[in-house]
């Protein structure tokens, strides 16, 4: 399991130079990976490739564009344009989307969102994997008159669905490389989440997918304040009916519930429990709620426990060589 930290966020914009910073502090804390929301403000393919160019070995990735707005051409060459220029780190997460953002942002209505997930995915799998598509949908076309590889591109852009309904999940695992859950605790992602992605995966004969588990979480002495402001900061999805379900699915109530906020033992306690439920991948969102300090001790713990992980992962495969 690696571990990693969200930067920016649809309510946190920071100038692009202080993210590079601390992007930089992540990398050098011993982080995997950094992640950038997708908001009507910065493009996150464009900001995650200055970041991983400024900051090489650091994995970044996009979680997540809203398919609703956008389509498999343009996505495509801003994804391809970003590994090229991370030198194969980056990773594309596509969402849903909400209605209200859809329909009051962008003037669309939102219909059939499992359908043109599943297109937009099939052309972009095409694009990504080929440098060309040829798709005829009920809901979108995508063809390429001349080529959309993007020079050094490689490998293909692992495709990645902020997915947690049955039926999204079930095209995240044919279609997808796997999915981006956000909110959902470890009881919701091993009872229902992770098993539903693996067997749409192995049904469509595809790799395992990842579980890239998105946890708002904070390392702090001052558990009572940090959480009353992790219920404010997340309760935007306290209204949102898929994010309810899987709050509910998680023993929670509200958003904040989720929140994982303790000292270093309960952090890294609940950070195990994830990777038992089947998280191969937890990313850290939210960690500046407590202020400065607090970030700085989180992104510690979790640079240490990826460091750990990293360590345990080349024990196992030493040992299974020599074997």
């Amino acid at each position: 399991m690696t571990l990693g930290v969200v930067l920016s966020t649809t309510k946190r914009q920071l100038p692009i130079d202080d993210t590079v910073r601390l992007a930089r502090e992540a990398h050098d804390a011993g982080l995997h990976s950094a992640w950038f929301g997708q908001s009507f403000a910065y493009d996150s393919p464009s900001l995650a490739a200055i970041v991983g160019r400024e900051v090489p070995g650091l994995h970044v990735g996009t979680a997540a564009i809203p398919v609703f707005g956008r389509h498999p051409l343009i996505v495509s060459s801003q994804a391809q344009t970003a590994q090229a220029a991370t030198g194969g780190r980056y990773h594309l997460g596509l969402a849903l989307g909400t209605k209200h953002l859809t329909e009051e942002g962008f003037g669309l209505r939102y219909e059939r969102p499992v359908r043109l997930l599943r297109e937009f995915l099939t052309a972009l799998r095409q694009l990504v994997e080929t440098g060309g598509a040829d798709f005829h949908g009920e809901l979108l076309t995508a063809t390429t008159p001349w080529p959309a590889a993007v020079p050094g591109a490689e490998p293909p852009v692992p495709l990645l669905v902020a997915a947690m309904g049955p039926q999204a999940l079930r095209v995240s695992g044919e279609l997808a490389d796997g999915i981006l859950p956000f909110l959902a605790g470890p009881r919701a992602l091993a009872e229902d989440i992770v098993p539903a992605v693996t067997a749409a995966a192995a049904a469509a004969g595809r790799p395992a997918p990842r579980i890239v588990a998105i946890v708002p979480g904070v390392v702090t002495a001052d558990t009572e304040s940090v959480r009353q402001e992790a219920f404010e900061s997340l309760s935007l999805f306290d209204g949102i009916p898929s994010y309810q379900r899987v709050i509910a699915r998680s023993g929670g109530t509200r958003a904040g519930d989720l929140a994982v906020v303790g000292d270093e033992e309960t952090v890294a306690a609940e950070v195990r429990r994830y990777r038992e439920a089947g998280a191969t991948e937890v990313v850290f969102t939210s960690t500046h709620l407590g202020g400065e300090a607090d970030r700085v001790r989180t992104w510690k713990l979790l640079g240490e426990l990826s460091r750990e992980s990293g360590a345990k992962d080349s024990d196992t495969k030493e040992s299974g060589t020599r074997g």
